[in-house]
């Protein structure tokens, strides 16, 4: 059997004072009601171990100042003060057992559901990371707040950056000097004005972006309760490409400056 030292604490720590205090009163000076004394250790012992532990607490405290109300009577037995003051004291230490005992549970609840959902969230970050749909969490801000790794796939980003919670126009921008997509110097601009627009108006229509090194993604945006966006690019490249035009493949090249033959035979290979 596994012994509860925080159940016990609060009981042992109310004795301990009632007999100090028995013991100085009656051996070196006269000690004063100890009756709020008591009440604090009440309040510790039910937010160390509970309300049972707190109100086993409170027992003692009442008895102990029963006996030490009557051990300061010059004649034997109660007034009704003495008893008006034990039941406030009854009262009060009972109460605070209560209350004390109550909130402890609810933190205690309250710390378990967090740790239940960071499990959640932890499992739910580590499953995203496994598909091949890119995927961004953008707070209300438009700042990132999850970045899957199939996106910083897609676009070369680096986990230090992808980590930095960066807003989405830094994303865009970044594609933008890493050369990733598949557009000429002139259009970039105002594509990236577009998918920024897009996102802030949670305008969630799918469009597909064209990267460099032939990937088609298919982007989507989806507004969320908190004002947040949640932003997909799914790969889109078979269903895509097949349609592109073989005679566009030197068109391609052109727009991003070359890349020799080894790219000329990729978009040909996408393009068939």
């Amino acid at each position: 059997m596994q012994f509860d030292w925080r159940a016990l604490s609060g009981p042992v720590l109310t004795a301990a004072t009632a007999l100090i205090a028995f013991v100085v009163d009656r051996t070196l000076v006269a000690v004063p009601n100890p009756a709020p004394l008591f009440v604090c250790i009440v309040a510790f012992a039910a937010s160390l171990s509970g309300t049972a532990s707190g109100l086993t607490s409170a027992v003692i405290a009442v008895v102990s100042s029963a006996m030490f109300f009557l051990n300061h009577r010059a004649l034997p037995g109660y007034d009704m003060s003495d008893l008006a003051r034990m039941l406030l004291l009854a009262i009060t230490a009972a109460g605070t057992a209560i209350i004390t005992g109550h909130l402890r549970q609810k933190w205690i609840d309250a710390f378990a559901s967090q740790r239940r959902h960071h499990a959640t969230a932890e499992r739910l970050r580590a499953a995203l990371d496994q598909v091949d749909i890119g995927i961004v969490l953008l707070d209300a801000d438009t700042r990132a707040e999850f970045i899957n790794r199939a996106f910083r796939h897609y676009f070369s980003l680096p986990d230090e950056k992808a980590d930095s919670r960066p807003p989405f126009i830094a994303l865009m921008y970044h594609g933008r000097d890493t050369g990733a997509f598949e557009l000429p110097e002139d259009e970039l601009s105002h594509f990236i004005a577009g998918r920024t627009e897009m996102m802030r108006s949670g305008d969630s229509t799918p469009i597909n972006i064209k990267l460099r090194d032939g990937e088609v993604l298919r982007f989507s945006c989806t507004a969320l309760p908190d004002g947040g966006r949640m932003l997909s690019y799914t790969p889109v490249t078979d269903l895509v490409r097949h349609t592109d035009d073989p005679a566009g493949a030197d068109y391609y090249r052109s727009m991003r400056g070359g890349g020799g033959d080894r790219d000329l035979a990729r978009h040909l290979r996408a393009a068939e």
